[in-house]
């Protein structure tokens, strides 16, 4: 019975008649010759090779046609301008993605709904049985076997590792060119419906034209196993329990996910997952709708994440991309795969500061904003006395700014900013860090163009972790715009001063006539060998000064640096 379904109804008198048509043979069953290789080889998204550039004005042309009064009539104006029979699947498929809705208020009374060609055509919509009727009717008109195919799909409605069970739910087209099958879905083709399944929006979508099979078996599950088109076919079992990579994640030249079961237990309150990519994409996740417990890595071949939920139960873990290329037309992260995260245990230990910014570390990305060679490739630092510090090689005419962060209001913005110091030579620079306390702070690093009077760019972050408790590193002193960017602090490094004691000075400084140290009597510095070096007195003072005079004719002095001193 079901094969007797799919085979044409007897075409009608008047339609053999019809001038230019001719009878097509009735589809055969596919052979070893249309079979593809499970799993997929990687080599291209279609099971045939198709140059869209070419089908541009075929494409335009069959978007304009607009002729509603019969199938018939629809067909022969789509052709005119189709010669081959891949032209004119094109045409018919371009039409009906553009031009059919999909009958939400149909589906849910499917009584009412009549899938006939000539009803769907006259409504301008239906549900995917409509569809792959009025695709085969159009095909078979156009001389080019066609067959409808039913199964089982992950579509609208499916959830994260289900089962199907009776009968099946979804329909789609096989169609035979160049001595092969091959498969499509113009339901899936033309557009999406909302998440309350109230609303179909027009959203063509390509990746449902020519699928490979090995591609194409990732959703569409079909009742004859033989339509799978694939050699070995999958059970119905191996199916519900593969991965769903939805278009997005195939149409961004994504390759891989790992692990590819859908359901991923923790391991001591921490998950893995891996995405493989030909090249530069950027990816961002949401475990239960927060990208908050997790470290996410970008790498130059995909992206690597490790989950820490901080409930047990199970996660719904949605992972997202887009091209990095500036001049991708859509700019939007889209999600390409879902999985479940089942948590048993939970690892208190690992806390993310709020302020921690995803990806983490060094990538590709800060790469390209000039941040080369970087010194510590990891996006976590350890250290054990509070003190660290991280190197780059700069591209040329940046300009740095970083600050530290941590949970609480333990670091004030300002504050913040003075517990890294920026040390410049040549090309590199190093960032010194002393953190306040023990504890996870955040290490962002902003940048942008010398030349350019505008904001600093948020670049990437680090990750800096200390457990040892007695760890109490003052702020770095405070600098003013006249200390330049390539001056260095030799000492004292140290923002806040002895009270009562003699303090050693030495500054790495050039282009200068004179440096005077100000406490509560003024201490000129001498020039020694590039350095200006020279003690100070700290006693019955709160501030200590750096001043310079740039010119030993000007009068006046500028402040470069400014010390606390210790109250007693």
């Amino acid at each position: 019975l079901s094969f007797s379904c799919g085979q044409q109804p007897p075409p009608s008198l008047s339609l053999l008649c019809f001038a230019g048509f001719q009878r097509t043979e009735a589809p055969r069953p596919p052979g070893a010759k249309d079979l593809h290789a499970y799993p997929w080889d990687k080599s291209s998204l279609k099971s045939m090779p198709v140059d869209l550039q070419q089908f541009k004005k075929l494409d335009a042309y069959a978007l304009k046609v607009n002729v509603k009064n019969s199938v018939e009539e629809l067909v022969k104006a789509l052709l005119k301008q189709a010669r081959t029979d891949l032209e004119k699947v094109r045409a018919i498929w371009m039409w009906i993605c553009h031009h059919i809705e999909y009958d939400v208020v149909g589906y849910h009374n499917k009584s009412q709904l009549s899938s006939k060609p000539r009803d769907v055509l006259q409504m301008g919509k239906s549900i995917c049985e409509g569809y792959a009727e009025l695709f085969e009717h159009m095909c078979s008109l156009a001389g080019i076997q066609c067959k409808k195919l039913s199964g089982h799909a992950k579509g609208h409605g499916y959830k994260t590792g289900q089962t199907f069970t009776g009968d099946s739910d979804h329909a789609w087209n096989a169609v035979y060119l160049e001595g092969r099958w091959h498969l499509l879905d113009s339901t899936w083709g033309s557009g999406s419906v909302d998440d309350s399944f109230t609303k179909f929006t027009y959203r063509y979508n390509e990746f449902y034209f020519l699928t490979h099979p090995a591609l194409f078996i990732n959703n569409h599950f079909p009742d004859n196993s033989n339509w799978q088109l694939l050699k070995p076919t999958l059970t119905l079992k191996e199916f519900e329990n593969n991965m769903l990579h939805n278009s997005n994640f195939y149409m961004l030249g994504l390759l891989a996910a790992h692990p590819e079961t859908p359901i991923i237990q923790t391991v001591n309150g921490k998950a893995s997952v891996s995405v493989d990519c030909r090249s530069g994409t950027l990816f961002m996740f949401k475990l239960k709708g927060t990208d908050e417990h997790g470290l996410m890595t970008l790498k130059k071949y995909g992206m690597k994440l490790d989950i820490y939920p901080q409930k047990t139960g199970s996660h719904k873990l949605e992972i997202f991309a887009k091209p990095s290329k500036a001049e991708a037309s859509d700019d939007t992260y889209k999600c390409v795969v879902e999985y479940v995260v089942e948590c048993e245990s939970v690892d208190k230990a690992v806390r993310f500061p709020k302020d921690l910014h995803q990806p983490v570390g060094p990538s590709w990305f800060s790469e390209r904003q000039g941040f080369l060679q970087p010194s510590h490739r990891e996006p976590v630092l350890h250290t054990n006395d509070g003190r660290c510090s991280l190197s780059f090689t700069l591209g040329k005419d940046i300009s740095v700014l970083t600050s530290l962060h941590a949970d609480g209001s333990s670091l004030a913005e300002d504050m913040g900013r003075r517990h890294v110091l920026q040390i410049h030579r040549g090309n590199r620079i190093e960032l010194k860090v002393h953190l306040p306390h023990a504890g996870s702070f955040v290490l962002k690093i902003y940048s942008k163009k010398k030349s350019d009077p505008g904001n600093y760019d948020y670049i990437f972050n680090y990750l800096i972790r200390c457990l040892n408790t007695e760890v109490k590193w003052p702020a770095f002193p405070q600098s003013y715009s006249k200390w330049l960017q390539d001056y260095e602090i030799l000492e004292p490094l140290s923002g806040l001063l002895p009270a009562n004691r003699n303090v050693q000075f030495k500054l790495k400084m050039h282009g200068i006539a004179k440096v005077l140290v100000q406490a509560e009597n003024t201490y000129p510095l001498t020039q020694n060998r590039g350095c200006w070096e020279g003690t100070c007195n700290t006693s019955g003072c709160r501030e200590v000064f750096v001043m310079v005079h740039e010119n030993a004719n000007h009068s006046f002095y500028s402040h470069v640096l400014k010390y606390e001193v210790e109250t007693q």
